[in-house]
């Protein structure tokens, strides 16, 4: 399907940041995975667990999203004059705790952590053919840090999400104790 350019430039973003993601975590081993550098820190296993948990919940709000409008007669067309999405307020300083619904769970296979990884995107790729037949800024929900954010800017925050981590992930492979293999 083609998408209108800013709906083409957010997945294009999404896309690089996943791949980032990805290269960064070819090749490694369980115990790679698996390793945290103290007990409060994730492992890479669990940084992969939590991006995607966080994925698969915005798929789940642009269909709930969605459904409503189109239950409420609401839904509107996407514009043919919208050439670029309002981009993302600035987080507040400082981390953030993940709220339980993306929590990550330890130990999970790394292979299988990538599979659901890569399979949990195939399925987003339906969800960003609907922001290129609607009009996905009239469809908020609260984020819990900032703010009301369009649908749009939940898939904006998707890509951000990913880069942020990806920061994270290279800080656990730096590390000096990080196993060898």
């Amino acid at each position: 399907m083609s998408l209108p350019a800013p709906v083409q430039a957010l997945w294009n973003d999404l896309q690089a940041a996943r791949e980032e993601i990805l290269k960064e975590v070819e090749g490694l081993s369980q115990a790679q995975a698996d390793w945290r550098p103290s007990e409060r820190d994730w492992s890479v296993g669990e940084i992969l667990h939590h991006l995607t948990l966080a994925e698969i919940n915005t798929g789940k709000l642009t269909t709930k999203l969605t459904r409503e409008a189109v239950q409420a007669g609401k839904l509107l067309p996407f514009s043919s004059e919208l050439q670029a999405f309002e981009p993302l307020p600035a987080s507040p300083p400082g981390p953030a705790e993940a709220p339980p619904f993306v929590r990550p769970e330890k130990g999970q296979p790394v292979g299988q952590l990538l599979a659901n990884m890569k399979a949990t995107r195939e399925r987003s790729r339906e969800s960003i053919e609907k922001l290129g037949t609607w009009d996905p800024r009239a469809l908020t929900w609260e984020h819990f840090r900032l703010g009301a954010l369009n649908l749009a800017q939940w898939w904006m925050l998707q890509a951000q999400h990913d880069r942020d981590h990806l920061q994270q992930l290279r800080a656990v492979k730096a590390s000096p104790a990080f196993p060898k293999a």
